[in-house]
């Protein structure tokens, strides 16, 4: 086993292990938004120990807070769900949430699309990694729309505004496209420098070295997304988190 492969191997048990406390952590205090359930559990898989302390920093439910309002009046209720969603966070926090959330969409497509290539031995003008570009950008803008409506919706809903699924979609587009875009060049960047320069032969899907490889891609992703997701919440394109 070469240093790389061990690297590897421990690099993923840590992100494995960093997704299950976090989840073992929103059984017990749910996310008043339901999509972030699963948000912050993927950002645990490639951000590891850094995804559990942003979750326990910026993204945890304080469920003893929630608790007390329940005798309160309605409009103090409604209030209280608007800051739980959107929290006292700083700007540059609430930035990173909303970040973090269309990055998990993003990475859950971009994971669903490696096996479907490396199965099926598809090839793009006779190149894997063209093979790769397209299926995980197509399954990447297909979660991390699912991901963004099933935000937009909720929230806008608690905000008073009684928003229908439709109108949802079609903001979702609008919000996720520019950062979804943006998260795929920091991951894309990173798996031409692989693919073409850090390896005589790439690695393969089976092989620990190469999810490796894509936690890190996923990593870089997050941060060639955070200064879209700053102007899209910046201008109001969509909400910070």
């Amino acid at each position: 086993m070469t240093l790389l492969t061990t690297i590897s191997y421990i690099a993923l048990a840590l992100g494995i292990i960093s997704a299950l406390i976090i989840l073992i952590d929103i059984i017990k205090n749910p996310q008043p938004m339901g999509i972030m359930n699963i948000v912050w559990p993927i950002n645990g898989l490639y951000l590891g120990p850094f995804g559990i302390w942003a979750y326990w920093v910026m993204g945890r439910s304080k469920k003893e807070h929630q608790d007390h309002e329940e005798d309160h009046d309605h409009s103090h209720h409604d209030q209280h769900d608007r800051e739980s969603m959107h929290g006292d966070k700083p700007f540059w926090q609430s930035v990173f949430v909303s970040t973090s959330h269309c990055s998990s969409g993003c990475t859950f497509g971009d994971a669903a699309g490696v096996p479907i290539v490396f199965l099926t031995g598809l090839t793009i003008a006779g190149s894997t990694l063209f093979a790769h570009y397209l299926v995980e950008f197509i399954f990447a803008y297909i979660f991390g729309v699912f991901f963004q409506v099933f935000s937009i919706v909720p929230m806008s809903r608690k905000m008073g505004d009684d928003m229908s699924w439709g109108k949802g979609f079609w903001k979702a587009i609008k919000a996720d496209t520019l950062s979804l875009v943006a998260f795929e060049i920091g991951m894309f960047g990173w798996m031409a420098i692989v693919h073409y320069l850090l390896f005589t032969k790439p690695p393969e899907p089976n092989t620990a070295v190469y999810w490796f490889m894509m936690q890190i891609a996923m990593i870089l992703g997050a941060i060639t997304s955070y200064p879209a997701n700053w102007l899209l919440v910046k201008k109001g394109v969509k909400h910070g988190m």
